[in-house]
């Protein structure tokens, strides 16, 4: 499967809203669920349902490396994550218009990886609604977002992205930052042939505020979460450099 990446960018970017946000909004959700979102959008920000993104960070592949990215996130419809690791790997992972694919080459010639199908679709889906604490205005529940709140820290958002049904565990401190996150993922992240669902999440270590939203800008990102095999299946390490609401 081949993907248009400059028609994929305009068809997620969409314009923002132009309401605005009022904290009334969530007025009837859990203490919890409200500390989150105060944290998360300050009153009047306007209401995005995408966002562009600029990170760098570092990659595990047989070793650590370097890497630079772009990305263009709509958590409920998709993304087009390009980046450029180690100065010499680049390429795409993407979920657009419910299909999933990626495509890497080395020194932009020779095809490294690529992969499409459902069971990548299912993964890619999985992986835009996960991303979702980067685009906060998009979890609130005009969105069809339901949230609960098992424990003083702990909320839960549920909703549906593509094929992936997602419910997404956030662990947040007293003053309702994002700590951690952790979701069940479709994968094959032991490289057995064989997919299905797996603990997916990250640890957060720093927040900024861009346009409004408060995210989190650094963190560590993998399989396993919450797991003993954690360690294994940490794979990337992100600073968010920019963050622009679409």
């Amino acid at each position: 499967m081949s993907i248009d990446l400059a028609a994929a960018d305009r068809a997620l970017s969409t314009p923002s809203r132009p309401d605005r946000y009022d904290p009334g909004e969530v007025a009837d959700l859990p203490e919890p669920v409200r500390r989150y979102f105060d944290a998360a959008i300050a009153p009047g920000t306007q209401v995005a349902e995408a966002a562009a993104l600029a990170m760098r960070g570092h990659l595990k592949l047989r070793r650590w490396v370097p890497f630079r990215a772009e990305q263009v996130l709509a958590p409920h419809r998709g993304f087009v994550w390009r980046a450029r690791a180690a100065g010499i790997i680049s390429g795409y992972d993407a979920f657009v218009d419910g299909e999933g694919a990626m495509e890497w080459k080395l020194l932009g010639l020779v095809r490294v990886m690529a992969a499409d199908g459902p069971d990548v679709s299912t993964s890619a889906a999985g992986r835009s609604g996960g991303e979702g604490v980067w685009v906060p205005t998009a979890l609130l529940p005009r969105f069809g977002v339901r949230w609960s709140a098992p424990a003083d820290d702990q909320i839960v958002a549920r909703f549906v992205v593509g094929p992936a049904p997602m419910e997404l565990h956030l662990r947040i401190d007293a003053e309702g930052l994002v700590r951690s996150v952790v979701f069940d993922r479709w994968g094959d992240p032991e490289g057995t042939g064989t997919f299905g669902w797996h603990p997916f999440g990250g640890d957060v270590t720093g927040h900024r505020t861009f346009h409004g939203a408060t995210v989190p800008c650094d963190g560590r990102w993998g399989w396993s979460h919450g797991t003993d095999r954690w360690s294994d299946g940490e794979f990337i390490r992100i600073h968010v450099i920019d963050l622009v609401p679409r």
